[in-house]
């Protein structure tokens, strides 16, 4: 009785934070002092939670380093021009009755290069809904072409910071799992793209094109070269090099490019990774400002209160009754179909995408013992299927940010192919 009280006081105190507009940060500190006295209800010392406390912070230490230098890399990155001129490039490609899909590859492109799922949606997002609105393309299709796109990368990139979340949680190798995220997701990328190929045939519009070039060209210098940092990326991640150098050789190459073609004084660089970029015209802020490293303390924030939850958790025994009932489903539906039943219910109670996958992997965990392929449950269910929460900070966000109808959530196809295909490949084999 004592765990379904703690369990519901925490999901009220998150409905109300998010139906109030308060920062999740507050509901889970709340949410920590619940499962504090959770523990000492339990007899544990005030030492042992805090202890339970840290080896839960222990198991994501690593990511926050990570943390750091994508602050700095998503600031120089727009300081440089480095988006800018992908944006601009990318956008040529776009036709009127091939949009929906040119806006979910153009946003994959994007998410994977940058590992924001909400950064891809403030910058390709938007020029792809503004671009929707000017040739009269139905928002709802590209919309949900947008949000599938910036899930893509926010899912297999390797400077993702839930992919590296995963990482760090199963205690896997980046790369590997990267390679098992494109085999397990091939299907529903082609599958996506034909959906949003056909919708395209039957979506319209009137041709209009919005001047991106003129936009960019007045803040930044474009030229080809400013791509360097990303494609070092892309490069570096090829060969298998560790996160941390690859992040630190884009970061170096974005730094050059701000200095030897924006021509920024040497004295700005230190403002722009500490507090991000921030440009002069408005219209390029809307899409441009952010990054630096104080932009990750609120995601670092989560993460590390979230995790110390699994480890009050784990040594409390909170969620041992769930846990048997989950292991009675998965041999009924097999240990993904029981992992995507999970998955929905903690997208839904959570209302972030960084808790819900905590919440998916404690409870799951014990399901998979390859640690391998438990990755791959998390990637391909909860990593996807939080966005798709109406209500949850993953999905809300990205549709405000492009302003597009929040009904195109409908139509974010990659988001619930990727679990439904898997679920029927894990079917099959267990028949």
């Amino acid at each position: 009785m004592a765990e379904f009280v703690v369990m519901v006081s925490f999901i009220a105190v998150l409905i109300i934070c998010v139906s109030l507009g308060i920062s999740v940060v507050y509901a889970l500190a709340l949410g920590y002092l619940i499962f504090f006295g959770y523990g000492l209800y339990r007899g544990k010392s005030p030492d042992d939670v805090l202890q339970m406390s840290v080896s839960g912070f222990r198991k994501v230490k690593n990511i926050l380093m990570i943390f750091l230098l994508i602050g700095m890399v998503t600031a120089l990155w727009r300081a440089a021009g480095t988006i800018a001129v992908i944006i601009n490039y990318a956008s040529k490609l776009i036709r009127p009755s091939a949009f929906p899909v040119l806006a979910f590859l153009l946003n994959c492109l994007v998410s994977v290069l940058t590992g924001t799922s909400f950064g891809t949606a403030a910058t390709m997002g938007v020029i792809c809904m503004t671009m929707a609105r000017a040739m009269g393309a139905n928002q709802l299709f590209v919309g949900g072409a947008v949000v599938s796109g910036i899930f893509f990368g926010d899912r297999c990139s390797p400077v993702s910071s839930s992919a590296l979340l995963v990482t760090e949680l199963t205690g896997t190798d980046i790369y590997k799992n990267i390679r098992n995220m494109i085999r397990t997701s091939t299907v529903p990328f082609l599958l996506t793209v034909i959906v949003y190929f056909l919708l395209g045939l039957f979506s319209g519009g009137k041709g209009g094109r919005m001047d991106v070039e003129s936009l960019f060209s007045g803040s930044f210098v474009l030229h080809w070269s400013l791509v360097l940092p990303a494609m070092l990326i892309l490069l570096l991640s090829a060969f298998r090099i560790r996160v941390k150098i690859t992040l630190s050789a884009s970061i170096l190459t974005a730094v050059i490019c701000c200095l030897a073609v924006q021509h920024i004084p040497v004295t700005e660089i230190p403002k722009i990774l500490l507090w991000g970029y921030r440009a002069a015209d408005p219209e390029v802020a809307v899409m441009l400002n952010g990054g630096g490293i104080l932009s990750m303390v609120r995601v670092a924030v989560i993460v590390g209160l979230s995790s110390s939850f699994a480890g009050i958790f784990e040594g409390t025994g909170l969620l041992a009754g769930l846990k048997h009932s989950i292991a009675g489903l998965a041999e009924k539906l097999t240990p993904f179909g029981a992992s995507v039943a999970v998955a929905a219910v903690t997208s839904m109670i959570s209302c972030n995408q960084t808790l819900a996958a905590i919440l998916t992997h404690e409870l799951c965990r014990d399901l998979e013992q390859d640690p391998e392929e438990m990755a791959m449950i998390l990637e391909n269910t909860v990593i996807l299927m939080a966005p798709l929460v109406p209500w949850s900070i993953a999905g809300a966000v990205p549709v405000a940010a492009i302003g597009a109808p929040q009904a195109c959530l409908i139509l974010a196809c990659y988001l619930y192919l990727v679990p439904l295909w898997n679920l029927f490949t894990h079917l099959r084999k267990k028949n």
